[in-house]
């Protein structure tokens, strides 16, 4: 499989990224233990987690972490995979109360290497932003936390574009490490509305996309198959697709992508998947998809696209005819 760099950064992960959000919940500790296997035997090397990722459960935390950590142990494979988990979430029984302080983010770091079993994570995220607490504070906090040696590098997920850069400006001023990587939700559908009804959630706009062509940082995006959408249009079960989820895009302006990428697909023999995926990977700077998988099946159909990258061309037909 194709390997990526990520710029600025000695990371070269594998071209497509496993989520893990179910891992531990409603995919139990086997199930999770074989779409990693599968994931592995695919080539891939990239997981990615959070430290809030099953804490849905009432009396449990980290759960997905956790299963991780306890996978990473049992196939003595942790130098072989490039290990990315997020903090600075807020309590989910306390939603929208910020998470993103100094003391919060060490404390999550510091479970998180706990729950996943390991020294240093290769990629930490914050997972949320506060624009009330200085992005100076928070930047200092992720290096003395990377001297600690307790991260190689990190990203910012659901940061609003000026924010990102303005860390970074001040990060490279003061001879900082900034951030590395941005994720975000992406994915070739058309959003119709604030992702699950919260503007805080960070999307790919007009804005981010100038933002990523000018510097050349790294997207990771997530739900970069729409929950599956365009494959519910292809096999005739859009009606069995969670109606909120549906929800989030325009439907008339989606489905006509979706016819587009079914002449792609005639004219190039790739699949649906492989034209959802390579959307994302044919981009003008470099972009990992998050793939969320339920099964081993899933799995490897999705690296069935870690080497296919559209050209600007299909992109542009896709987007726009």
């Amino acid at each position: 499989m194709a390997l990526i760099n990520i710029p600025g950064t000695d990371l070269y992960p594998s071209t497509i990224c496993l989520g893990t959000g179910e891992f531990g919940t409603s995919l139990d500790r086997e199930s999770s233990f074989r779409i990693l296997d599968a994931y592995v035997e695919c080539g891939g090397n990239f997981i990615d987690t959070a430290h809030v990722y099953g804490d849905w459960v009432p009396g449990e935390r980290g759960l997905s972490e956790k299963t991780i950590g306890a996978w990473i142990q049992s196939r003595k494979n942790r130098d072989q995979i490039i290990l990315a988990t997020k903090g600075g979430h807020w309590d989910l029984q306390a939603p929208h109360v910020s998470r993103v302080t100094p003391k919060e983010i060490v404390k999550d770091l510091d479970e998180s290497l706990q729950f996943l079993q390991t020294d240093i994570i290769d990629l930490y995220w914050l997972h949320r932003d506060d624009p009330d607490v200085p992005y100076e504070a928070i930047i200092e906090t992720l290096n003395a936390q990377r001297e600690a040696g307790k991260l190689r590098w990190f990203g910012a997920s659901n940061w609003r574009t000026p924010r990102l850069r303005a860390a970074n400006a001040y990060a490279k001023s003061h001879g900082l490490q900034g951030f590395v990587a941005d994720q975000v939700l992406w994915n070739a559908a058309v959003l119709a509305k604030y992702p699950y009804g919260d503007p805080t959630v960070g999307w790919m706009d007009e804005e981010r996309f100038f933002f990523h062509e000018e510097t050349g940082m790294a997207a990771v995006p997530f739900q970069s198959q729409a929950y599956g959408l365009f494959h519910r249009m292809a096999n005739g079960t859009l009606h069995e697709m969670n109606p909120g989820f549906l929800s989030f895009y325009r439907l008339p302006e989606t489905s006509r992508r979706f016819h587009r990428m079914q002449r792609l697909a005639q004219e190039t023999g790739l699949t649906i998947t492989q034209i959802v995926l390579g959307y994302l990977r044919g981009q003008p700077f470099p972009t990992i998809p998050i793939v969320g998988c339920r099964s081993v099946a899933q799995v490897r159909d999705s690296m069935t696209a870690a080497d296919i990258a559209l050209t600007a061309d299909q992109i542009l037909f896709i987007a726009h005819g």
